[in-house]
């Protein structure tokens, strides 16, 4: 199985855009991912968002969650209607892609359609916004696809009940560098056509 180790740049690229997003918090302690927890939670067999070294580094940059972070991140598809397709990405095959062609996610520690991607997680893997109805593309089956409203009142596209994320880490099309990674609690992955989650 194909394991990534990321280095203290993703750990200072998150704490710049947190830095930069001010305003006060909103993590409520209600189970959600946020500040202090990147790298938390990895299980064996799996790959790991940080090493350990980074680790330590990162919880002494996020503290505990008690300064300014924003609830959401930028967000992807922000202030269009989202498209959800089917691209092709590398070692996966045919997965769910945004209206960019970039892998969309899900995340283990979302329960009942919610999401619990919050402040920092959101940075890391900003969910998928979308402005009006979304829309589906090629391959993708439009009775699987849905909205659920986040915390700060946008909507986030799901997909067979799953809130749908993109990842930071991913820089073009057909990567798939978020795919069977634990971070923020729980695991990501990739989701197929039926909405299934892709292995590796």
């Amino acid at each position: 199985m194909r394991r990534t180790t990321y280095t203290i740049a993703l750990v200072a690229l998150l704490a710049a855009a947190i830095a930069g997003c001010g305003g006060g918090s909103d993590n409520g302690g209600g189970g959600e991912a946020s500040a202090g927890s990147y790298g938390g939670g990895s299980s064996s067999g799996s790959k790991s968002a940080a090493s350990s070294e980074s680790a330590s580094s990162q919880s002494g940059r996020y503290g505990s969650g008690s300064g300014g972070s924003s609830t959401t991140g930028s967000g992807s598809g922000a202030g269009e209607e989202a498209v959800v397709s089917l691209g092709n990405a590398t070692e996966l095959g045919m997965v769910l892609v945004d209206s960019k062609g970039m892998t969309l996610y899900d995340f283990h520690k979302d329960k009942g359609g919610k999401s619990a991607c919050y402040g920092a997680c959101a940075q890391a893997w900003p969910p998928l916004i979308t402005e009006g109805e979304p829309q589906v593309g090629n391959g993708a089956s439009s009775s699987q696809l849905g909205t659920v409203e986040r915390k700060d009142g946008t909507t986030q596209v799901t997909y067979a009940g799953h809130p749908l994320y993109t990842f930071v880490e991913d820089k073009k099309p057909g990567e798939a560098n978020g795919n069977d990674v634990s971070a923020f609690g729980a695991q990501w992955y990739a989701l197929k056509g039926s909405g299934e989650e892709a292995g590796d």
